[in-house]
């Protein structure tokens, strides 16, 4: 017998019932499931974030840890600092003092000469002829001078006999001065020959580095040349040349009109060099209207080389010293809106911010302190950015912060550790 339609409508109705449960039953087991995993993972340990509240609750009521450094005493110099060019001492052309044909050069472009060494030769044949003939009219005229000094001693002992009118002495006499003076004239002439055959071998009149050549063997040269042969420029000694603010001027008289030198000392051109050391030679005799600044000039060994003309550098002048000046780590020291200040740490370790007057900085790290700080006190250094007024602290060195760091550092990576374990075990259906 066929089903009825109502058999049929029971069937469905029956089905969707049991789909409803089944449903209703997962629904129910998924809830309960994720509840007892978040209970479970309570009671096995905090996450990350409860981690770092706890160890932010036990830092509460710690001292705060910092680097400290002591002040000092030292004799702290006191710098001038401008950007200065390298001039050389000297800077001479080179010329013939004789006119003739240049023969031979003895240097090469860009050697180093001393002082009188053997630069250049002009052709020395028609001095040396000159000299010559002047020495032999010397000869002449000597001879004859002798012959009228001889007549001359005659005609004193004629005179004297009563045997020669006084008019023929005194004859004698102008003749024999007349040679003398003849004599003269050609030593003279022959002074002037020898020097000028001193002048066909021209030799350098400083030390220094010769430049290119203007005239090559071969050539006329005259003394009334202005372009010369070669220039030289002397870099040892060498100079350099800087500027300073006028307000600078009298204690820079002071210190020279009262005999005292003023070390210099020339950088490179981005300061982290020392080229070489010197003294402050000169001071401009006027101040610069336009700049309002004096012109100074140091003197430098310049023994390395290391200067060069037309050289740019930084020049460091030393114009006084600091005695017994309380110095204390750069670090220590803080710019605000209000001035300088440093943190002192008391003898009950507590911080009191004090205002400070700075002054020139001394060596690498450190910076000269006139007034707020006394000598042996601390002043933080490091961790200053987590302080106030009043603080507590807890002064540690370089290594204990370190390994306070590392450790912090190692217990984070524990409580990642845990944290990940207990995700990955409570996570998923048993």
């Amino acid at each position: 017998m066929l089903p009825t339609a109502s058999s049929r409508s029971k069937k469905r109705t029956f089905v969707w019932v049991i789909i409803a449960i089944i449903i209703a039953a997962i629904l129910v087991w998924f809830f309960a499931f994720h509840q007892s995993s978040s209970e479970s993972a309570g009671k096995k340990g905090p996450g990350r974030g409860g981690m770092r509240a706890m160890r932010g609750q036990m830092m509460m009521g710690m001292d705060t840890p910092v680097q400290a450094g002591k002040a000092t005493q030292a004799d702290v110099p006191v710098y001038l600092r401008a950007l200065g060019t390298v001039v050389a001492n000297a800077t001479v052309t080179v010329t013939s003092r004789v006119d003739g044909q240049l023969m031979k050069v003895y240097f090469t472009e860009g050697q180093k000469v001393e002082q009188g060494q053997l630069l250049a030769q002009i052709d020395p044949r028609s001095y040396q002829a000159t000299l010559e003939q002047y020495q032999g009219s010397l000869a002449q005229n000597q001879a004859l001078s002798r012959s009228a000094e001889l007549t001359l001693a005659r005609y004193r002992k004629l005179y004297a006999q009563d045997s020669l009118a006084r008019q023929d002495l005194e004859s004698q006499i102008a003749t024999a001065g007349q040679y003398a003076g003849a004599m003269k004239a050609d030593q003279a002439q022959i002074d002037a020959a020898k020097l000028n055959l001193e002048f066909a071998k021209i030799t350098a009149p400083v030390s220094g580095h010769v430049g290119l050549r203007l005239v090559d063997p071969g050539n006329m040269v005259t003394s009334s040349s202005t372009t010369g042969i070669v220039t030289i420029t002397q870099t040892q000694p060498i100079a350099v040349t800087f500027s300073v603010p006028q307000s600078n001027l009298q204690t820079l008289l002071k210190a020279l009109r009262g005999g005292n030198k003023l070390p210099t000392t020339a950088f490179n051109q981005d300061g982290s060099e020392v080229l070489d050391q010197g003294q402050l030679q000169f001071i401009s005799n006027e101040i610069d209207s336009s700049t309002g600044s004096i012109k100074l000039k140091a003197l430098f060994n310049n023994a390395d080389e290391k200067l060069y003309p037309n050289q740019f550098v930084n020049a460091r002048l030393q114009v006084s010293t600091l005695k017994d000046a309380t110095v204390i780590p750069a670090a220590a020291l803080q710019l605000s809106s209000n001035g300088d200040f440093v943190y002192v740490i008391k003898a009950d370790n507590t911080i009191e911010r004090r205002a400070v007057k700075s002054g020139p900085d001394f060596g690498d790290n450190q910076v000269a302190i006139l007034s707020g700080v006394k000598p042996s006190e601390q002043v933080v250094t490091t961790g200053i950015d987590r302080l106030t007024n009043g603080a507590k602290v807890q002064v540690v060195t370089a290594n204990t912060e370190d390994a306070a760091a590392a450790g912090s550092s190692k217990a984070r990576e524990q409580g990642a550790g845990v944290d990940k374990a207990t995700t990955g075990k409570d996570s998923g259906p048993k």
